[in-house]
């Protein structure tokens, strides 16, 4: 009985139709933590409260793209990077965007 059961377990995991939901670039994504607030508008990257902190970008193999000094409490940066998906890091921040 306990054959059957397994048998019968395996072949509905191995059938059944699985699920894939694409992710769409979100523009105006806004994100607060530790007062920090971190919104992305297409290529453009809007950080409040974050003066003296640093800005890291990588890409998704984990290598740093950049690094930028933020040296004002309302600052703007323009990315200018190829297609892909990166990991942005500021604080205790971390925010995945992706470049099209």
């Amino acid at each position: 009985m306990k054959k059957i059961f397994i048998i019968a377990l395996t072949l509905a995991m191995a059938f059944a139709p699985i699920s894939m939901q694409a992710q769409t670039e979100r523009d105006g994504i806004e994100m607060s933590v530790s007062g920090i607030t971190l919104s992305i508008t297409g290529g453009n990257v809007h950080i409040v409260g974050a003066n003296g902190e640093v800005m890291e970008v990588f890409n998704l193999t984990g290598a740093k793209v950049a690094t930028i000094r933020i040296d004002s409490a309302d600052k703007t940066f323009a990315l200018n990077l190829s297609k892909g998906c990166y990991l942005i890091k500021v604080g205790k921040i971390v925010r995945k965007i992706s470049v099209q």
